[in-house]
């Protein structure tokens, strides 16, 4: 593993900067949560969360001044959430909230770890993972203890194993379908459920986004993680298998200014990255070609959606740029 010395490989400085600004925002959010929290079991996962987050800072920026590395701007909370604003969502939606960041926050920092080019920044993303383990395991015994926890659906038990006999197995365009595998299920109740929780949060940042462009955005998500859901909730009622439950009524009705449109927009782009990701997972995990069709379908209108996203932060002035490469013909231009 590299010293010190030998600097910051491009995985390790990329990784390092998401997660700061990762961090620069969770930080604004959760400390939004732990002023309109009610519940007190809940109100202790937020803090014990906040605590993580504004642990990881320091420690980042501390990485990053020792390679003369420019800090992120980021996010702040004076200027990008008002922590006394009214509650915009229920103890129920930050609870799942913080379960879904953490499940998140376990795979980026596993692939974070398996890249890791130096020591120091090796040990640091493991400590973050030990840390989201033990804060899921937190989450997770406070969502059963609530009766909130989400269920996977159950499987029949086979008398013995089997092998597939013929290619019907792999169709499902037409005539009839075979039943869906078990993890073809796992997908898409997981893509259910994550774009439940993606509608209730769209919902309220639309109702307190300031800027035109912004809260039109925000709707078109909402309707288009609700179309999602009801695609996916139709595929698994085929075999009457239920689906999660919707989440659109853990929003209240408040409109005052909540989290700044920049934040806003940051955290919705992130979440279409993310759905980037699990559809691309769903659909190599899907063996029937219908799936595979539909997950791409969706995968197109996602990357659309992605793409008027990042117009719109260019526009406005909010998208920091990523480290990147040197431009090589413009340092000839330079020269010249």
């Amino acid at each position: 593993m590299n010293d010190k010395s030998q600097g910051l490989t491009s995985a390790d400085i990329t990784q390092l900067w998401a997660v700061y600004m990762n961090d620069c925002a969770l930080e604004c959010q959760l400390q939004y949560f732990s002023e309109i929290v009610k519940d007190e079991d809940i109100k202790s996962l937020v803090q014990h969360g906040l605590n993580l987050t504004q642990s990881h800072i320091p420690k980042i920026t501390e990485i990053f001044n020792s390679e003369r590395y420019p800090i992120p701007y980021g996010f702040k909370l004076d200027e990008d959430v008002d922590i006394n604003a009214p509650r915009l969502y229920s103890d129920a939606y930050i609870l799942y909230y913080l379960q879904q960041g953490a499940q998140t926050a376990i795979q980026a920092y596993s692939i974070n770890l398996s890249l890791a080019g130096r020591e120091d920044v090796y040990n640091y993303f493991s400590e973050c993972l030990q840390e989201q383990d033990e804060w899921l395991k937190m989450v997770n015994t406070v969502l059963q203890s609530k009766g909130l926890y989400v269920i996977f659906p159950y499987l029949p038990k086979p008398e013995s194993y089997d092998f597939v006999q013929n290619q019907s197995f792999l169709t499902g365009y037409f005539g009839e379908r075979r039943p869906l595998a078990g993890t073809e299920i796992n997908n898409l109740f997981a893509n259910y459920h994550r774009n439940a929780l993606g509608s209730a949060t769209l919902i309220g940042f639309s109702q307190v986004a300031t800027n035109t462009d912004v809260r039109k955005f925000m709707i078109r998500g909402k309707e288009m993680a609700q179309k999602h859901c009801e695609i996916f909730g139709s595929i698994l009622s085929e075999d009457d298998i239920p689906a999660a439950t919707r989440m659109d009524d853990l929003v209240t009705d408040s409109t005052s200014y909540t989290f700044s449109d920049k934040l806003m927009m940051y955290y919705s782009t992130g979440l279409i990255a993310l759905s980037v990701g699990y559809y691309g997972t769903s659909m190599s995990a899907s063996p029937r070609r219908d799936l595979g069709t539909t997950y791409n379908r969706l995968l197109n209108e996602i990357l659309k959606y992605a793409e008027d996203g990042a117009n719109i932060m260019i526009k406005h002035g909010w998208l920091e740029e990523p480290p990147r490469a040197l431009d090589r013909d413009e340092l000839a231009k330079k020269k010249g």
